[in-house]
């Protein structure tokens, strides 16, 4: 269960396409071999509302959280986090020349006994 979601600034969105963002990360995800294909899921929000540091309105940020289940080692949690923050920072590598924009990510794991699924999605891709 990797989800990803996506915070960012509404001015960011004049300068990152988010549809191809998101898939950015999720090729990333699934290139990690850890993640079955129809568990990722990529979403991102657009926030109309924010404060950023200075409050210089040239400021931007995406913020990506992944909510996975628990259960994997450190080593294997800190590849995949390695491994899809260095994608997109490469996708976002244009913002980073600029004095103006913030990208953090952070993994958290689920609990799984207060996590509920129903998922038709797995049975059609396993076959």
């Amino acid at each position: 269960m990797p989800h990803f979601i996506i915070e960012y600034s509404a001015n960011a969105r004049e300068q990152v396409d988010m549809k191809a963002f998101c898939e950015r990360i999720r090729v990333a995800a699934l290139a990690t071999g850890v993640f079955e294909t129809g568990a990722v899921r990529v979403r991102a929000l657009r926030c109309d509302e924010y404060a950023i540091a200075d409050a210089e309105p040239a400021n931007s940020f995406i913020d990506v959280s992944l909510r996975m289940g628990a259960g994997r080692d450190l080593a294997t949690r800190k590849r995949i986090g390695d491994e899809i923050f260095a994608a997109m920072t490469a996708f976002l590598a244009p913002l980073f020349e600029g004095k103006h924009f913030a990208l953090s990510f952070e993994i958290r794991e689920i609990d799984p006994q207060l996590s509920y699924k129903k998922n038709s999605i797995h049975e059609r891709l396993r076959k």
